[in-house]
């Protein structure tokens, strides 16, 4: 089975499920804190691969959902500098495994990591649309 190094918002319903999944499946995780990250623009466009920039975000993330950021507006360099600005922009989980990369829980290496697509419906978007978000990560934490 594989390392897969997981990029996380700490405290995340989604992310604790799609884990959870990975787990299951037989592989070992390397759990880490997305936020805390000293990221990169080359080394997060290697998770982005050939997406398209507006799937960069995290559409739950609070700007995105209020509109005051319009992913659809924005190119690849200015995306980037409000991604490293405020990592919470970034589309999670940030996942690496056998080494290829991915934003997103519905592409390669996770289909292939997974080795099915049945509860992936269920491992996608918000775990909580319409309630509170999910508490507020601890300043600097780290989950390695």
């Amino acid at each position: 089975m594989a390392l897969v190094t997981f990029y996380e918002k700490p405290g995340c319903g989604t992310n604790r499920k799609q884990k959870a999944m990975l787990a299951a499946a037989g592989h070992r995780l390397d759990e880490r804190n997305l936020l805390a990250e000293p990221w990169t623009g080359e080394r997060l466009l290697g998770f982005f691969g050939d997406m398209p920039v507006a799937n960069w975000f995290n559409p739950a993330a609070p700007r995105v959902k209020s509109g005051e950021i319009d992913p659809l507006a924005l190119g690849a360099d200015d995306a980037l500098a409000l991604m490293l600005a405020e990592p919470l922009l970034i589309r999670r989980p940030l996942i690496e495994a056998e080494g290829r990369r991915c934003a997103g829980f519905d592409k390669e290496p996770v289909l292939s990591l997974l080795g099915q697509t049945d509860g992936l419906e269920a491992a996608q978007g918000c775990s909580r649309p319409a309630g509170p978000p999910c508490p507020a990560p601890a300043e600097k934490a780290d989950v390695r």
